[in-house]
């Protein structure tokens, strides 16, 4: 039977209001509405029109109820400046994540998640320390931080949001976690994002996440401790702090110059707030509030990597995949945007990420 659910998430997907749709499918808003409610159910002819103009197949709207994702729940990294239509959007973007995601773990192996709660620490630092040592990884700085999210058994997605609104969200579904990372951004700020979604799923993991800034606070403080170790950046960093000792130090982190910036600010290494203020008005200038003029390369993940690759030496495609899920190709390759790269694979079904 055609399932209204279904519409609802695909009209959110493509950032159409109830009214717009009616208007691209010549139906009356009511009529929209009511076979959104499920009030009435669509023939033939309307379920194609409805088809045509959401670039959806068919077959999606036949599938059985999409995940529900409690919003209350979901850590957004700048709720404040989205819109309506930029949450409805990145939620839907969501659900299919979880679909995707749900598929690969009936086809692969892979990593059993291996977070900690950690809710009960009264500072992030502490928590972002207490987690390097319950993984075993020390003071050194984190190669790729989306590899080592997967190797945690963190479910790791792409959102292909053309915005810088929708920076990332994360959230727990079923004893597992997820995170949903905008390629829109830098390279260095996509690594920080992950951080900051890893604190909320230890700090967080429990409650309603709606409307808070102290728990963003709190995500930022963590990331920052979880990806420059204090003891690390202390070893490290030359003093006087410049501009030059900034852009040269940020490599190691693969941090952007302002994160980093704030993290010799917080510990201190750069003494006073009128210095902190010079640096950041002489990194604004030579183009870093921004953008990263000398950056690093975008991380890949492991899991979707190999997967696909699998997938690839089997003859089977993204296309095929996204037929089996009754997707759109777009939406598929959305979730996995830039996170992909071809590479040789045993024919042994069993993932594990490094």
């Amino acid at each position: 039977m055609f399932n209204p659910k279904r519409l609802a998430l695909a009209r959110m997907r493509r950032r159409l209001t109830a009214r717009a749709l009616a208007e691209a499918t010549g139906l009356t808003p009511d009529t929209l509405s009511r076979l959104e409610k499920g009030h009435r159910s669509p023939d033939a002819m309307t379920v194609e029109r409805l088809s045509t103009a959401l670039n959806y197949p068919l077959a999606f709207f036949y599938a059985d109820d999409p995940a529900d994702i409690d919003h209350r729940g979901v850590s957004f990294r700048s709720f404040s400046k989205m819109s309506a239509k930029e949450k409805d959007a990145a939620l839907a973007a969501g659900a299919l994540g979880l679909q995707l995601a749900a598929w690969a773990e009936t086809q692969f192996d892979l990593p059993d998640p291996d977070l900690p709660d950690l809710s009960s620490e009264t500072e992030p630092f502490r928590a972002a320390v207490a987690l390097r040592q319950y993984w075993g990884i020390g003071e050194r700085p984190v190669g790729n931080m989306v590899a080592l999210l997967e190797s945690k058994g963190v479910r790791v997605l792409a959102l292909s949001e053309d915005t810088a609104n929708v920076n990332a969200f994360s959230f727990w579904r079923d004893a597992k976690p997820y995170v949903f990372l905008n390629n829109f951004k830098t390279p260095e700020s996509s690594i920080f994002d992950a951080a900051h979604e890893l604190g909320h799923l230890v700090l967080h993991c429990k409650g309603d996440l709606q409307g808070e800034r102290l728990l963003e606070r709190e995500a930022d403080g963590f990331a920052g401790a979880f990806l420059m170790p204090e003891a690390d950046v202390r070893a490290t960093v030359s003093r006087p702090v410049t501009s030059s000792v900034v852009l040269q130090s940020k490599k190691r982190w693969r941090v952007s110059a302002f994160a980093l910036l704030h993290r010799l600010y917080k510990l201190n290494l750069v003494p006073t707030e009128h210095q902190y203020r010079s640096l950041c008005i002489d990194l604004s200038r030579r183009g870093y509030r921004s953008s990263e003029p000398i950056g690093v390369e975008r991380e890949v993940s492991t899991i979707w990597r190999e997967i696909f690759a699998t997938l690839w030496s089997e003859k089977v495609t993204k296309a095929s995949v996204a037929e089996e899920l009754r997707i759109p190709l777009d939406e598929l390759e959305g979730l996995i945007a830039n996170m992909t790269v071809p590479v040789p694979r045993p024919n042994k079904r069993s993932l594990t990420a490094v």
